[in-house]
């Protein structure tokens, strides 16, 4: 096994498969199983960096493509990289940019070499290797970055699960020699991690080659790519429970871009570390809150208890929360609090019915609400998740 320098994981306790450790970057400390907000362009939609950590984020998630197009490398390594430029103290993940490339550009063309696509903004044209990827990673100044892979569809045939597979497991070892380039004789204080995507779909055997393949090239951690693109939520349980299995036991374990609370719940019982989505956010956009079922730390101890019991996501969800939208008339004269149980103030302070009321009106302070709402859950919900691995039941 070949991998990359002295572990700067370490796990603390284990409950069954499920894990707490501690994570070591060169901006700071994590504790997993984590969450990362997303701050796609630098930003924590509609929220200043000092009120995420207040809610309990240690580690946040910035976006290559994105970054890339706005405001630019140049930009980024005039202004120190975009934690300083936004103000976020904490560590940073930022993704490679492949996914994006797939999913947004309004035309991409992938060869052996890279990938040639067009901006979804403007319609101009960029170009993005695994050389590429890590040197815009670089000019971001994340803590851990990912490999450049290439992303198939979540109905894609075998074939072309293999193919993206394999042409990920190149553009690996291209990444981790352009990495280990920048990085140099850094110390372990001043260097960031890379780390790995496993890709080959729902197919189990793809899965095992591609993660045997970056074992071999060596990364500080491990992710799960290339699921919630589609595919059905059996397959995807089916293939993180098998390749959890599988993973470095002193790496960390990264589900990338998939979470419902409940799915969260059931990977962390299969022993995933480290997860980032888009829905806390997405969702309060649109009305869309997660609201607690009763006290936070016996729901989420009653869904990890149905998680290890192999209980149906159905099951989980049940224990856990209840899905409402705050638009919707109901709520209209509704003078409870958003959520009694929540560990965001605003959401003890503030009714349902005057959220509703500034979803109607238009007001930006309605997404806010919103989002310290969903996010506060997220964040809780790991926090409870930590405890669950730390105090076995």
């Amino acid at each position: 096994m070949n991998e990359a320098g002295n572990s700067s994981f370490n796990v603390q306790s284990m409950h069954g498969d499920a894990r707490r450790g501690t994570l070591s970057t060169m901006h700071g400390e994590v504790q997993t199983p984590v969450f990362m907000p997303i701050a796609t362009v630098g930003a924590l939609k509609t929220l200043l960096p000092s009120e995420v950590a207040n809610l309990g984020a240690s580690i946040i998630l910035g976006n290559t493509y994105h970054l890339l197009l706005r405001p630019g490398e140049e930009a980024l390594r005039r202004t120190g990289g975009v934690r300083p430029f936004m103000g976020w103290e904490g560590p940073m993940l930022t993704d490679s940019g492949g996914y994006q490339v797939f999913s947004l550009s309004k035309l991409n063309k992938t060869d052996d070499d890279g990938v040639t696509f067009q901006s979804h903004i403007d319609g101009s044209t960029h170009r993005l290797t695994a050389e590429r990827s890590m040197e815009i990673q670089d000019a971001i100044g994340s803590s851990i970055r990912m490999q450049f892979d290439d992303v198939a569809a979540g109905n894609s045939t075998r074939e072309r699960y293999e193919e993206a597979m394999e042409r990920s497991l190149r553009w690996a070892a291209r990444s981790k020699k352009r990495f280990d380039e920048i990085v140099g004789e850094s110390t372990d204080a001043e260097r960031p991690q890379l780390f790995g995507i496993v890709q080959g779909g729902t197919h189990e055997d793809l899965r095992a080659r591609s993660l045997q393949g970056l074992i071999d090239i060596g990364f500080d951690g491990y992710a799960i790519g290339g699921l919630s693109v589609g595919e059905s939520r059996e397959d995807t349980f089916r293939i993180v429970r098998s390749l959890a299995q599988q993973m470095p036991k002193d790496r960390p374990r990264y589900f990338m871009g998939g979470g419902m609370p409940e799915e969260i719940v059931a990977y962390v019982s299969f022993g995933v570390d480290m997860f980032d989505c888009v829905l806390p956010t997405r969702n309060a956009r649109h009305g869309s809150l997660f609201v607690w079922k009763g006290n936070p730390k016996n729901a989420v101890r009653e869904a990890f208890r149905r998680a290890q019991a192999g209980e149906s996501d159905v099951r989980i969800a049940d224990a856990l929360y209840e899905k409402i939208q705050i638009t919707n008339e109901r709520f209209t004269a509704d003078d409870g609090c958003i959520d009694s149980e929540s560990s965001a103030e605003t959401s003890r302070q503030f009714s349902r019915a005057y959220l509703r009321h500034l979803f109607q009106t238009g007001e930006t302070l309605g997404l806010r609400l919103a989002t310290l709402q969903n996010l506060s859950f997220y964040l809780q919900m790991m926090q409870e998740l930590r405890e669950c691995t730390a105090n076995p039941l």
